[in-house]
């Protein structure tokens, strides 16, 4: 069902390109790296909450890495299928949410065009 059959090969494959793009660009993966550890650094969620919303935004901004990544943090936080399937079904209502503000600026815009 998935179009990822073979994560943790998915996962070596990124780590991977990761190592090159450092290569390449260390300040901008010295800077993401930063940014990431900022942000999982919290005083207020727990680390379960943390990867729940984690993998709610990885589906709004369709990132499989993230996906990847937050599954399996979520897993070891000790978030259940359940917890993850409420979190995910806040994603499809965020999703959808955003579908609806954004038909109601294009319908904006067909107005503003006829003017």
């Amino acid at each position: 069902m998935s179009g990822i059959e073979d994560w943790d090969g998915y996962n070596a494959a990124l780590r991977e390109r990761g190592k090159e793009f450092s290569a390449l660009h260390p300040e901008a993966v010295k800077g993401f790296q930063a940014l990431s550890r900022g942000a999982s650094t919290t005083r207020h969620l727990d680390a379960k909450t943390r990867e729940l919303i984690a993998l709610a935004v990885a589906v709004t901004t369709r990132c499989g890495g993230c996906l990847d990544a937050h599954a399996r943090k979520a897993r070891a936080a000790g978030a259940t299928k359940e917890e993850v399937a409420e979190a995910l079904g806040v994603a499809i209502a965020l999703n959808a949410g955003a579908a609806f503000t954004y038909s109601l600026h294009a319908l904006d815009a067909l107005d503003q065009a006829g003017t």
